[in-house]
């Protein structure tokens, strides 16, 4: 191999990389706005703590990013995610409501 052809297949390595980090910040940057979409939607709607409903969003973050296409995946785990949260919620609330109090005497 000559020493052309080498710097050559070097810089078209270094193409090849710039474009996958151009891809994978776009992908980022499209997950991130349909994240935050998503907890905007389901927040006010679902009444779940914001904490819970973040942290069910990053759950569904970590699950797309371990599949080839996580831009494809992310927003179907996201509700998933999120119903989930909400539904969880709604049975503490109800549970909270129907059962009384009771205290420990010490």
């Amino acid at each position: 191999m000559t020493q052309t052809s080498t710097i050559e297949n070097r810089e078209e390595g270094g193409l090849i990389q710039n474009g996958c980090r151009a891809c994978c910040r776009k992908i980022r940057a499209q997950i991130a706005g349909v994240k935050e979409a998503i907890f905007e939607e389901y927040s006010r709607a679902l009444q779940a703590p914001e904490r819970l409903v973040r942290l069910a969003l990053g759950e569904a973050e970590a699950a797309a990013w371990q599949t080839n296409y996580p831009h494809l995946f992310f927003p179907t785990l996201a509700a998933e995610k999120v119903q989930a949260v909400a539904n969880w919620n709604a049975r503490q609330q109800s549970m909270r409501e129907n059962r009384p109090v009771v205290t420990l005497a010490a």
